[in-house]
């Protein structure tokens, strides 16, 4: 188990029943970003994989 899938098993746990739009994660990660810049290049990553997820399928 990688250090990250707490964090995510949390959220899961958490917030597993509630619905979002990408937009609203899309505010989250801005917010989490202007309190935490060092973190700017993963969420950059995370979101470019994001976005481009169904590009992979062609």
């Amino acid at each position: 188990m990688y250090f990250t899938d707490r964090g995510l098993e949390e959220l899961a746990q958490r917030r597993g029943e509630e619905e979002v739009t990408l937009a609203w994660l899309a505010e989250r990660l801005k917010e989490f970003v202007d309190e935490h810049p060092e973190f700017e290049v993963p969420v950059e990553r995370v979101a470019t994989w994001l976005a481009r997820l169904e590009d992979d399928d062609e």
